[in-house]
């Protein structure tokens, strides 16, 4: 190659690294030789090679939820993007900012029959806020510049750039481009001047805080302003992290299985800002909630993209502002002077957190609740807890007291097989952090073969499969609805102890709820001292179906 040229890949290269990527999830294909190529000279990227282009899709979400900044995963194209469709689904509904790079047929192929070929535009333009395919070698830094900037502006979400195999191997001197930054909306006096009136007007006020664009600082900011204002907050569906839940204004989780005490009280009262969230059908339990029914209730909806909320809340205030600025600009408002009557208000409604919060006894040797309550005390501050899907989740966001932000990374869109890919990513983008992943039998199982991933590239991380041989949330509804009934969510696992050290990971199993303590307390010591992840198995027994339920009492109840 001529001086002063580099292969397209080489240019994808540089424009990544400019751009600050640190690590590139890839299921490399034959169309990547070139982006291999210059990945071997480079130190600014480390390639992360995957074992399932799902998995690789997920890490890339996971490190945009967790840093703010784009994640990114390069992935073959047909099967390989076909593969990697849910971590773009998942970075879609949780508003996370991510680029999935997709290997391409030659352009002389386009519109033909060609091997592995993939309408792009047609399969993810739907989820995502732009999907295109780079021309040329020399528009690859173009492209890349504009898709990451995009992917983190605004409401933050999924951009797809097509990589055609020509592309990459043609030579080009095009400049890499300089790191675009998003502009920000500066929140105008007038939306002060409204959310202040609106506070000095209520008696009941509360803030519902979520969505994906956050940050410690702003967690910060939200505290000291709860502070001033002795206001309650609650936090929408996995987004539990985004305040201290020690902190006295903290009152709950508007998830699934939400305390009906909260339910209650976001039911009357008279003021509600939702700050990021999204407010869907989980935290308004089925949309029963906020929908404007009460013309004495005040909704405010803070987000970067309000007026989606149009058709949904027509009775909301719309407010199109950053969350992270807004909840800074929380910290200096005026108190209201109405604010010695919301004492009692959120007393009450944080007296039924820590009610709801207390463990109830499960049946079974190994009993969750008092799992999660071991965890959340003992682990550090600053751990990071992932998970997927599963009633398992259920002990988790009950019992789990989150201290810091982030240290929770889970999907709203209840996705299988999160806990393990979004743990690797965690680890890897805070090394320094202590880092949980916690999986049900049939989650973990979506994404497992990625546990050989965690023990090639020596990311010390500890799994904790929830096993209880079946597809716990389907099998609850199952009894629910059908009563002894029990088809197609019974599991034959297979010995999750024996395949975690086949892959190269220390496993430990749990049968009794006294030995957790001590098999936690080694994995976490062999994972950092070997470099290596460590499984925990916990045997549980299928009665204790739910924090609440059992198999008895749901059967007792038809």
């Amino acid at each position: 190659m001529q001086p002063g040229l580099q292969s397209g890949g080489g240019a994808l290269i540089s424009q990544l690294a400019t751009d600050g990527v640190k690590h590139l999830f890839m299921v490399p294909g034959e169309s990547f030789l070139s982006v291999l190529d210059a990945l071997h000279g480079s130190s600014a990227i480390r390639l992360i090679t995957c074992r399932h282009e799902s998995a690789a899709a997920m890490m890339a979400e996971a490190t945009g939820k967790l840093t703010g900044e784009p994640g990114v995963a390069i992935v073959t194209r047909g099967p390989g993007a076909a593969n990697a469709l849910s971590g773009v689904y998942i970075a879609q509904q949780d508003a996370s900012p991510m680029l999935l790079l997709v290997g391409m047929p030659p352009r002389a192929m386009a519109q033909r029959a060609a091997f592995q070929s993939i309408d792009l535009t047609a399969v993810f333009a739907p989820l995502t806020k732009w999907c295109a395919i780079v021309p040329s070698a020399s528009a690859v830094p173009e492209f890349v510049s504009r898709a990451l900037a995009i992917a983190h502006s605004d409401r933050p979400g999924p951009v797809v750039l097509g990589l055609p195999e020509d592309v990459l191997a043609d030579a080009t001197d095009a400049a890499t481009r300089v790191k675009l930054k998003p502009a920000k909306r500066a929140l105008r006096s007038a939306v002060r001047r409204q959310i202040e009136k609106a506070l000095a007007d209520a008696a009941r006020p509360i803030i519902i805080v979520g969505g994906g664009t956050w940050s410690l600082a702003a967690s910060v900011a939200l505290a000291n302003f709860a502070d001033r204002f002795d206001i309650p907050i609650a936090t929408s569906f996995r987004r539990q992290a985004h305040i201290d839940n020690r902190h006295g204004s903290y009152v709950g989780h508007a998830g699934l299985g939400m305390d009906e005490r909260l339910r209650a009280g976001l039911d009357i009262a008279d003021c509600v800002i939702a700050l990021g969230s999204r407010l869907g059908d989980v935290t308004t339990n089925g949309f029963s909630l906020l929908t404007g029914r009460d013309p004495d209730q005040k909704l405010i909806v803070v987000s970067a993209d309000a007026d989606a909320f149009a058709a949904t809340y027509p009775h909301a205030q719309r407010v199109t502002a950053c969350p992270i600025e807004t909840a800074a600009m929380f910290a200096s408002l005026s108190r209201p002077s109405k604010l010695p009557r919301w004492k009692i208000w959120r007393r009450d409604l944080r007296q039924a957190y820590i009610a709801s919060a207390t463990p109830q006894a499960t049946p079974g040797a190994v009993q969750m609740e008092r799992i999660i309550v071991e965890l959340s005390n003992t682990l550090p501050e600053d751990a990071i807890i992932t998970n997927g899907a599963g009633n398992y989740a259920a002990f988790l966001h009950r019992y789990f007291v989150y201290k810091t932000f982030p240290s929770q990374l889970a999907p709203i869109s209840g996705s299988m097989g999160y806990g393990l890919p979004a743990a690797i990513a965690a680890k890897l983008a805070h090394p320094e952090k202590t880092v949980i992943a916690m999986a049900g039998d049939g989650c973990y199982q979506m994404t497992s073969q990625d546990l050989a991933t965690a023990v090639q590239f020596a990311v010390p991380l500890v799994v904790i499969i929830a096993n209880n041989g079946a597809l716990g949330t389907i099998r609850m509804h199952q009894e629910q609805a059908y009563p002894g009934r029990v088809i197609a969510t019974s599991l034959i696992n297979p010995d999750f102890v024996a395949q975690a050290r086949a892959a190269g990971a220390a496993a430990w199993r749990v049968t009794r709820t006294a030995d957790f303590t001590e098999a936690l307390r080694e994995a976490l010591a062999v994972s950092n001292e070997q470099q290596r992840p460590a499984v925990i198995e916990l045997m549980l027994d299928i009665e204790a179906i739910s924090p609440r339920a059992t198999i008895t009492g749901l059967r007792a109840r038809n």
